[in-house]
């Protein structure tokens, strides 16, 4: 079952295909308004996306298809651009179609590193960890906030979006010291 928005379509990249980018493409492919359209792994080959796709230790096997085909990552039949970039400035993200990427490779976590992925075309970045410097929204948290005019962002760690929710249900109903 794919989650449907009635919000326009998203071309989305994500830099980094461990863990989190792993999850992000899974979490992509179950909804109809994200479009995975380029994926960037200096360090992985593309036989080996494939196979950490399919099985995941934590999520259990891909209930969809993927495979490696003309070079490229086929998700549920979707080919997917793969880049093999160290230099996020260097990602063609632009010609790929990504409008939004995902920075997941805990590496280019402040603004001025993240901004490099708009030198490559794209729109925005979604940083997938705290940033020193990046403003922070989380879901159920703050995220209204945010404004269209914020180019990088970072969604918090996983750790502050599992806890915060919670945690400012609790302060509000309770109060936290």
């Amino acid at each position: 079952n794919k989650q449907t928005n009635k919000q326009t379509m998203v071309n989305f990249g994500i830099n980094g295909f461990g863990r989190i980018g792993r999850l992000v493409a899974r979490a992509a492919s179950q909804r109809d308004d994200i479009d995975l359209v380029a994926v960037n792994d200096p360090f992985m080959s593309l036989d080996y996306m494939v196979y950490l796709f399919k099985y995941d230790s934590t999520h259990g096997r891909y209930k969809g298809t993927v495979e490696a085909k003309d070079g490229k990552l086929v998700i549920d039949g979707k080919p997917v651009t793969i880049f093999t970039e160290k230099d996020p400035a260097q990602i063609k993200w632009g010609d790929a179609g990504a409008d939004i990427v995902c920075e997941s490779t805990g590496v280019f976590t402040t603004t001025e590193k993240a901004k490099a992925h708009i030198d490559g075309g794209a729109k925005k970045v979604i940083i997938s960890a705290p940033s020193a410097d990046a403003p922070m929204f989380v879901m159920g948290v703050n995220h209204e906030k945010y404004s269209a005019d914020v180019h990088v962002l970072s969604n918090a760690s996983c750790t502050t979006n599992c806890l915060a929710p919670l945690a400012k249900v609790v302060h509000e109903k309770f109060g936290i010291v």
